[in-house]
């Protein structure tokens, strides 16, 4: 599997923890992790080496463009399967960049609005207790530390939700809030097996155990194992 993250920024540490944990597993496992930093290897040929992508707090902008063309083959003809964390629904207009139009759509039409700066503590609802990916995991669980986004909209219209926030459960409560809050979905309707999970800003993740599981489930999933 191919891994995309931020060496950068205040992402760094999730980043770090992320890839001890991955290499762990992988070691145990058998299977193997190359890392890159940024999309300037990314086009058709070094995608054909990977039967999963994972981009790991890496923002949907900035691509470069053969990299861009590269991606959405991947996902569209299911060349291999992708799970995107956290930073991968910065969708918008950043730095100068336009947004990726294709990409919102595959993130379920989404546009980025707010996030809570100031972190909370909140719990998560699984709403698909059943699918491979929510295995092992307790039907609500505590995310310590998040910065939960918000969206103009949902994207629960044009996708399969796995599991969303409970907004009334922020510690301490917040102002930003969107009512149905999705934050973990799949795509059906690309080829590729897809999963976006939200949290991934805090390296206290790694100390839960449903996250752990639900990282795990979506890896090996997602690649069909």
């Amino acid at each position: 599997m191919i891994a995309l993250y931020e060496n950068g920024g205040h992402h760094i540490e999730y980043s770090l923890a992320a890839k001890a944990w991955l290499d762990k597993l992988a070691a145990d496992s058998n299977f193997s992790v190359d890392y890159i930093q940024n999309t300037d290897k990314i086009d058709e040929a070094f995608l054909a080496n990977y039967q999963l992508f994972i981009q790991l707090d890496y923002p949907p902008y900035s691509w470069k463009e053969k990299a861009v063309t590269a991606f959405q083959n991947y996902i569209e003809q299911g060349k291999g399967g992708w799970i995107g964390f956290h930073h991968a629904t910065l969708l918008g207009e950043f730095d100068g960049y336009p947004m990726w139009q294709w990409f919102s759509r595959f993130m379920g039409d989404t546009r980025y609005k707010n996030y809570i700066a100031t972190f909370v503590k909140a719990k998560v609802n699984v709403e698909d207790k059943v699918h491979p990916v929510m295995k092992g995991v307790f039907p609500s669980f505590i995310v310590e530390k998040e910065e939960f986004y918000t969206y103009e909209k949902s994207p629960r219209p044009n996708v399969h939700v796995l599991a969303s926030v409970d907004e009334s459960s922020y510690v301490p409560d917040s102002n930003v809030k969107m009512g149905d809050h999705p934050v973990i979905w799949t795509n059906p309707n690309y080829k590729a097996r897809n999963i976006y999970i939200f949290m991934g800003h805090s390296p206290l993740l790694f100390k839960s155990e449903d996250y752990k599981t639900l990282f795990r489930n979506a890896i090996f999933w997602a690649a069909g194992k």
